[in-house]
C-alpha cells in the first residue's frame, strides 16, 4: 500500500507538477526514456533562441554570450557532480559521451574490452565496430543475471582479464534498476596490475542519484540531460578524469577542440575538457538545462529528492510483486527509479505479447509505460515528484487489466 502524502506535501506537489505541462494530461512513467521538460525551460530556450538572433546570430557580442554560458553550464554540471570545471565536455548525449573515450584510446590488436550484458545497444554497437577495426577482444559478463540474486562486483572481477584495458558499464541498468558498487568497480579495476579503465553510462544516474566522481575515482562518466533532469534532447555531458585526460586522442576534431596562432592556425588541444568538443552547437539548449536543474534544487537537495523518489519506487515494486501473474525483474526493490517486470502467461513465463497488449492499451488511456526488449518486460519509472496516488492508480488499472486480458 502506498503511504499518502501530507496535505500540504500534496499541495506543493500539484503546484509543482503544474510546471511540466507533459504532466497536465497524463501519467507519466517514462522518465528513463525521457523526462517532461518544465514550462521555465521552454521559455528559457525560446528566450536565448530570440536573443541570438536579435543580437546576432554572429556577431561578437553573441560569441561572448556563447562562450560564457557555455562556461556556465560546465561548472553548473561540474558541482553536481563534484568535480572541477575544466574535466567537463558538453556533448549532445551518452552515446557521444561513450564514443569519445571509445574511440579515443589507442587500441592494440589483442587488447581486449569488457563489458555487461546489461548495456544499451548504442554502446554496444560502437564496441562491436572496435573490435572489428582494431582486433579488440570483447568480453561480455552476465550481469543481468544478478537482478535476481548474485555480486556484480564478483562476476566482473571473474571476466577480466591480463589485457583487458577498459570496461564499459552503466552506473544504473536501465532494464534492471540495479545501482552497481561503482566504487567498488573502480577500486576493482584500477588496483589491477595493468590498471583498466572504467567507462560509465550513466544514463540512468544522473539527475536520479546524489553524485560524488572525484570520490567514486570513475575515469570517463558520460550522461545526458533529457532523463532524470528534465532538459531538452541534444545536451549532455562527459566527465574525463583529469589524470586521463591526455592518454585519450580527440576523434571528432573541430573549432572548439583546438587552440590557435595568431594566424588561426591549429597549434595543439584546448588544456581541459573542450578538446572533445566540435563545433557549432545549438546553444540556446544550454539555457534550457540550466533552468531545469535549478528548478530541481529548489525542491531540495539530491538526498531529498532521491529519497522520495525511491520510496516510491519501492512501494510500485511491493505492489507489482503482490500479484501472481506478475514477476519483478530484480528480485528486490531496486534503489532508482526503475521498476521493470514480466507478464505471466498461463505457463508461467513471460509473454511479450501481453507485454506489448498493456503498454499500447494503457497508453490509449494516457497512461504511459515502455516495453524494454532485454529481458522483454515493461518498465515503469518514478520520479521524485511522481503522486503517491499515481502509483496507487497505476497498481489498480494493472491489476484491472490482467483480470480483464
Amino acid at each position: 500500500m502506498v503511504s499518502s502524502a501530507s496535505p500540504d506535501m500534496a499541495t506543493r506537489l500539484q503546484t509543482w507538477r503544474a510546471q511540466f505541462p507533459a504532466l497536465a494530461n497524463k501519467r507519466y512513467f517514462n522518465f528513463g526514456g525521457q523526462g517532461p521538460m518544465p514550462q521555465a525551460a521552454l521559455e528559457a530556450i525560446y528566450q536565448a533562441h530570440t536573443q541570438l538572433q536579435t543580437e546576432g546570430p554572429f556577431s561578437n557580442g553573441i560569441n561572448q554570450w556563447i562562450q560564457q554560458s557555455a562556461a556556465a553550464m560546465r561548472q553548473t554540471l561540474a558541482e553536481s557532480l563534484h568535480v572541477p570545471a575544466a574535466a567537463m565536455t558538453l556533448t549532445e548525449d551518452v552515446t557521444v559521451g561513450c564514443n569519445i573515450p571509445l574511440w579515443g584510446l589507442d587500441w592494440q590488436t589483442g587488447d581486449r574490452l569488457l563489458m555487461t550484458d546489461c548495456e544499451h545497444p548504442g554502446v554496444i554497437a560502437a564496441v562491436q565496430e572496435i573490435s572489428r577495426r582494431f582486433h579488440v577482444e570483447v568480453d561480455i559478463c552476465p550481469i543481468l543475471a544478478t537482478a535476481q540474486g548474485g555480486e556484480p562486483v564478483a562476476v566482473i572481477e571473474a571476466a577480466l582479464q591480463p589485457r583487458t584495458r577498459m570496461l564499459v558499464v552503466s552506473h544504473i541498468l536501465w532494464n534492471t534498476g540495479q545501482l552497481l558498487p561503482l566504487a567498488e568497480l573502480v577500486q576493482l579495476c584500477h588496483d589491477r596490475p595493468d590498471p583498466v579503465w572504467v567507462l560509465v553510462d550513466a544514463a540512468q544516474s544522473v539527475g536520479m542519484i546524489p553524485l560524488d566522481l572525484t570520490a567514486l575515482g570513475v575515469d570517463f562518466y558520460a550522461f545526458t540531460g533529457h532523463k532524470w533532469c528534465c532538459g531538452p534532447a541534444g545536451l549532455g555531458g562527459l566527465y574525463v578524469r583529469p589524470e586521463v585526460r591526455d592518454a585519450i586522442a580527440p576523434t571528432f576534431i573541430g573549432w572548439r577542440s583546438i587552440t590557435t596562432d595568431a594566424q588561426a592556425h591549429p597549434t595543439g588541444w584546448k588544456p581541459n575538457g573542450q578538446r572533445y568538443e566540435v563545433a557549432t552547437s545549438d546553444y540556446p539548449l544550454m539555457a534550457g538545462l540550466q533552468t531545469a536543474l535549478t528548478l530541481h534544487q529548489q525542491w531540495g537537495t539530491p538526498e531529498d529528492r532521491f529519497q522520495r523518489l525511491w520510496d516510491l519506487s519501492r512501494a510500485l515494486w511491493e505492489r507489482l510483486q503482490a500479484h501472481p501473474q506478475i514477476r519483478m525483474v530484480s528480485a528486490t526493490p531496486p534503489p532508482s527509479g526503475l521498476v521493470s517486470f514480466e507478464i505471466l502467461d498461463a505457463a508461467g513465463q513471460p509473454s511479450p505479447e501481453r507485454h506489448t497488449r498493456l503498454v499500447n492499451d494503457l497508453e490509449a488511456e494516457q497512461i504511459l509505460l515502455r516495453i524494454l526488449l532485454h529481458p522483454h518486460c515493461v518498465r515503469a519509472c518514478v520520479h521524485y515528484f511522481t503522486l503517491e496516488a499515481e502509483v496507487q492508480a497505476l497498481g489498480d488499472r494493472i491489476e484491472q487489466w490482467l483480470q480483464e486480458a
